[in-house]
């Protein structure tokens, strides 16, 4: 059986790991804090506060679609381990932008006509930050692990990511937002000094001129990505699923305001929760598969999130508890009799969602050449991001249609069984075809 934790004794992976950890952490900070301000300090209506999510969600994911050819191109051609570098130089000065966003808008100081933007420009620097490093850091593993150690390598990196988006994600919910202000800034600089003892990843293809025509890029590295059947259903199966997510994203603090009548913390509390299981889901899917990069527990386990998703709706409906306008606390919260079976459906519907998208990672950098592994990242962002743009955009228009937040949680419930049956494709073509490292069933 692969073990995963000797892995993070050595130095071909541990840089790696904490900086990209640093990464999503940095992230989550910046971008909870600056949301749960908007939602809980500036505005006071149901709708523009989910508008204000999903215009932040949509943000932050645009560069993904427009970059990631750009991205991906450049990981397989140079050095990943200087980019990784430059990427995080740059991050520090995205930082201090959406520091001094957060101050001025602590301040009071020109809210609307200039913290607000200067805050959502960071996070669209970050947006462009993360499309960059995204693919390195799934791509670089083949390079630096052995083929056994893959998977457990992708298990710890998805897991660090959630891990580091939960630790983000509460003290975004609980410090205050000077303080979160300051920490991205340090965090980023801590980043930096990490990214420094990553070992050289070069190139395993010769380098060829980089096309910069973003739109010709895309095009044509999705389409010469997805000729190999497992991996195209896999991106297509991580779209949905990363769809799925991000409009959960987006209701989680409106629906915490407006529906439950909670406070920041618990808005916090819920993204929290959702960080862990998806952890524990990435860990668990490991142990169940023992190193063997395969689809066949994906279609059961996208299909119990959404039973949880429907689960989660109907606690929501019954939620019914008259506050008089005051916001729960964590502890107001906690002791309703419906918040508990709230939180393990949504436990549940992180832990099942860890369980399928992690081996579908893990397809994208096992199933084409190691030189092809960064631009095959890179597509799977632009489709993911794509169908993410299109969920946000999606949850603004039911919100300015007047459906109720509650009630959007079952367009997540519909989308988990298109992802499973995606999943039972990729399964199917995976026995199929014989793909390599696959045993025979």
């Amino acid at each position: 059986m692969t073990t995963s934790t000797h892995l993070l004794r050595r130095r071909r992976f541990l840089p790696l790991f904490v900086t990209q950890l640093l990464n999503a952490f940095n992230d989550n900070l910046y971008k909870n804090a600056m949301v749960l301000f908007v939602v809980y300090s500036v505005y006071n209506s149901e709708a523009a506060e989910a508008k204000f999510s999903a215009i932040a969600s949509a943000v932050f994911i645009l560069p993904f679609f427009v970059l990631s050819a750009l991205s991906g191109q450049l990981a397989d051609m140079r050095d990943k381990a200087r980019i990784i570098r430059v990427i995080k130089a740059c991050e520090i000065l995205i930082m201090l932008c959406g520091a001094t966003g957060l101050l001025l808008a602590w301040k009071g100081v020109m809210t609307g006509t200039l913290a607000i933007p200067l805050m959502l420009l960071a996070l669209f620097a970050m947006g462009i930050h993360s499309t960059f490093f995204g693919p390195i850091k799934y791509a670089i593993l083949p390079q630096h692990l052995r083929k056994e150690e893959v998977l457990a390598g992708t298990g710890l990196v998805e897991a660090g990511t959630y891990m580091a988006v939960l630790a983000g994600t509460i003290l975004a919910g609980w410090i205050p937002v000077e303080w979160a202000a300051g920490m991205v800034v340090v965090t980023a600089l801590t980043g930096y000094v990490t990214s420094r003892a990553v070992p050289p990843a070069p190139p395993l293809s010769e380098a060829q001129p980089l096309d910069h025509h973003v739109i010709r890029a895309s095009i044509a590295l999705v389409r010469n990505t997805m000729h190999e059947r497992c991996v195209y259903y896999a991106i297509l199966a991580i779209s949905v699923f990363w769809t799925i997510g991000a409009v959960l994203f987006i209701q989680f603090p409106p629906l915490a305001k407006n529906v439950l009548m909670a406070s920041k913390e618990v808005a916090s509390l819920f993204l929290v929760i959702f960080s862990v299981g998806v952890a524990i889901g990435s860990m668990s899917i490991n142990a169940l598969l023992k190193g063997d990069v395969s689809a066949r527990y994906a279609p059961a386990s996208v299909l119990v999130m959404g039973l949880f998703v429907v689960a989660f709706h109907l606690v929501c409906q019954a939620w019914v508890i008259p506050t008089g306008g005051h916001l729960l606390s964590v502890g107001e919260f906690i002791a309703q009799p419906l918040a508990i079976p709230l939180l393990l459906t949504l436990l549940g519907i992180a832990v099942s969602g860890g369980m399928f998208v992690v081996p579908l990672y893990a397809f994208l950098t096992t199933r084409v050449d190691p030189s092809q592994a960064a631009r095959t990242i890179a597509a799977n962002n632009i489709v993911n991001s794509g169908a993410m743009v299109a969920g946000a955009v999606l949850a603004v228009s039911l919100s300015a249609m007047g459906v109720a937040i509650a009630n959007q949680l079952l367009l997540s419930a519909a989308m988990c069984l298109v992802s499973a049956w995606f999943g039972r494709v990729l399964y199917r073509a995976e026995c199929a075809t014989a793909c390599p490292d696959t045993p025979s069933r």
